[in-house]
């Protein structure tokens, strides 16, 4: 099997689609990431919930409604499985935490600071 070329996957990050163009004066223009503003901790309304679907009967612990950049979700996880000492995924707005850690969580996220966090679900 052939190794790919490095710089051949680096060059096609941020297109979308456009493979070829046969006009010579096509300029791609490449998508840039918005910056999304940091909203404060005590201004979000975060929703902790048990889910078990599509995870083959396991529980895991659902965070969802966060507002911010993408690094500061990622910070927040990775406090918040920490300190419930299990693994976990922090992506699209939501965090997942493997297990059933829902009072600790909502107790976790309300001292430090986001205080419209509440239990949803069953």
């Amino acid at each position: 099997m052939a190794k790919k070329d490095k710089n051949k996957d680096n060059n096609n990050k941020g297109r979308s689609g456009v493979v070829y163009s046969t006009d010579p004066d096509f300029e791609y223009k490449y998508e840039e990431e918005e910056e999304v503003p940091e909203v404060a901790p005590n201004q979000q309304k975060l929703r902790v919930f048990i889910d078990r679907k599509q995870r083959g009967g396991k529980e895991v612990t659902l965070i969802t409604g966060f507002a911010g950049p993408q690094s500061a979700l990622e910070e927040l996880g990775k406090f918040l499985k920490t300190k419930c000492g299990v693994g976990g995924s922090a992506k699209d707005g939501e965090i997942i935490v493997q297990g059933d850690h829902r009072e600790r969580v909502v107790q976790l996220l309300l001292e430090k600071g986001f205080t419209g966090t509440k239990k949803a679900g069953g």
